[in-house]
């Protein structure tokens, strides 16, 4: 037996519980200003308060979280500024992603990506804000993944955590849009399919600008004053 065989094994609980907070922090099954009860999520993961404390401390170590002076964990609410700044690394990023992943596509993968694009139609109509959120996660990271750069999905990923939670609670402005202004998947998987990568980039590029524009100009960020602000510009590669 050699030696990682002896030692394979679960994960140790301090990780499984980070990597279970972690994912629900992307999924947005929190939201902002949420506070994180110590107790109900031992609880709620089946495990002692200990290795739960020890994931709240690493997610606030990468800004996923705020700790309070009581040693609470919060969400975070995002301030204009900030969010501005999550939608520009993003709009850099993730159509890095895409040009990785570009040409180690095959048939297979890209057929099961258009079979989202129904899913996603299907819970704008059916109110469905969950499967709305899941189909996008879906379509993007199987995309991410086929990229093969670890590195960039990681930082990627981390950028959802900060996300996640705003997305959830922005859920159903973001299902008023429009058709065609939900998302541009359609138009990514067209690309992908005529083998124009830089295309497909472009085209999520865009989706994530839209995104961002639209969500300075409907929600109301930590620092905001009482009345309606004024829409910051969402900025453009050398501006």
């Amino acid at each position: 037996m050699s030696l990682p065989e002896a030692f394979a094994g679960p994960p140790p609980l301090e990780e499984q519980a980070y990597r279970q907070l972690r994912q629900a922090l992307v999924e947005g099954t929190f939201t902002p200003g949420d506070k994180l009860s110590l107790r109900r999520l031992a609880a709620a993961l089946g495990t002692s308060p200990m290795p739960v404390r020890a994931a709240l401390r690493r997610l606030a170590a990468e800004q996923a979280l705020d700790m309070a002076p009581s040693g609470t964990a919060v969400v975070p609410r995002l301030t204009r500024a900030a969010f501005l700044e999550l939608g520009e690394v993003r709009a850099a990023l993730e159509p890095l992603a895409l040009r990785f992943a570009a040409p180690r596509l095959d048939a297979a993968t890209l057929d099961r990506l258009a079979l989202l694009l129904p899913r996603h139609a299907a819970s704008r109509t059916d109110g469905k804000p969950e499967e709305f959120l899941r189909a996008d996660r879906e379509f993007l990271f199987t995309l991410y993944r086929r990229a093969e750069a670890p590195l960039l999905l990681g930082m990627i990923e981390s950028l959802w955590l900060r996300r996640g939670p705003l997305f959830w609670e922005a859920r159903w402005m973001l299902m008023s849009r429009p058709a065609e202004a939900a998302h541009r998947h359609a138009q990514i998987l067209e690309a992908l399919r005529a083998g124009d990568g830089a295309g497909a980039a472009a085209e999520l590029e865009a989706e994530i600008r839209e995104a961002t524009a639209f969500l300075l100009g409907e929600i109301r960020f930590d620092g905001d004053a009482s009345k309606a602000p004024e829409v910051l510009p969402v900025l453009r590669p050398g501006r």
